[in-house]
């Protein structure tokens, strides 16, 4: 199987490249370029120390850990964070502590966040003055079951 170059730039030289933890992971590892604490209830924007450049046609996308999540209760706002195949500017995760009581440190190094690399499409939006019908049609929030 043939794989993707993806180009990265190590904006802190002591910083990894992103990698796969395991074979057939879809996820790689994005690390912290800086040591932080993040308290309860609050949200941080945090470096990775590297910046990437996608081929057009491909976008990655950040994904929170579930390892964090489950242990302390860290999370992302913005989940997946969107990369687009023309940025350039560090990769960059906003991160948010959901423990009620606990806040969370982590050490420059420590694996925070995760990048998925898709293929995707680009739309071609046509406007039509009624959609054609579907067996939902409107129904959505609910509307096939709890």
């Amino acid at each position: 199987m043939s794989k993707l170059q993806v180009l990265v730039t190590r904006l802190d030289k002591s910083m990894p490249t992103p990698s796969y933890a395991k074979g057939g992971d879809a996820g790689a590892d994005l690390s912290t370029a800086i040591d932080f604490t993040i308290a309860p209830g609050e949200r941080k924007l945090i470096p990775t120390g590297i910046s990437i450049a996608l081929p057009d046609g491909y976008a990655a996308f950040v994904h929170p850990r579930s390892g964090l999540a489950i242990k302390y209760g860290v999370s992302m706002v913005n989940t997946p964070g969107t990369i687009d195949a023309g940025y350039r500017g560090e990769l960059q995760v906003i991160l948010i502590n959901h423990d009620l009581t606990q806040s969370a440190s982590f050490k420059k190094g420590d694996r925070i966040a995760q990048l998925v690399i898709q293929r995707v499409e680009r739309a071609e939006f046509v406007e039509v003055t009624q959609l054609p019908g579907s067996q939902r049609a409107t129904g959505g929030f609910g509307s096939t079951g709890s």
